[in-house]
């Protein structure tokens, strides 16, 4: 990842408006700041949220409450807790969320 011309910034993530994404059971609801090309996301699910499609986009995720679970394509399955993060490349690896008690994480992509 290239950082070029961002100056200094800081984010209230309380005071950023949450969008709304269905999966196909619970939701997720992000706050999303833009960078240029960097997209930088404080990402809330509900308890019971199991995306609704398989995502191929390159991620930076820590987990910061919650558990996560994450599914790959090809059946691996790998669980985060707080602490944790997973970092995977654009199309390399498509992989899925789901969460069984809900889950904050910040992501950056």
């Amino acid at each position: 990842m290239q950082i070029n011309e961002l100056p200094f910034t800081t984010t209230d993530w309380a005071s950023l408006p949450a969008t709304e994404h269905p999966g196909i059971t619970g939701k997720a609801f992000w706050r999303t700041q833009r960078f240029g090309p960097i997209r930088v996301r404080m990402v809330e699910y509900t308890a019971g949220y199991l995306a609704n499609h398989w995502c191929r986009k390159g991620h930076v995720l820590f987990c910061l409450s919650g558990e996560l679970n994450t599914e790959l394509e090809d059946g691996r399955q790998f669980r985060l807790t707080p602490g944790m993060s997973y970092q995977v490349a654009d199309n390399a690896e498509p992989h899925r969320s789901s969460t069984p008690s809900g889950a904050v994480l910040f992501i950056v992509d």
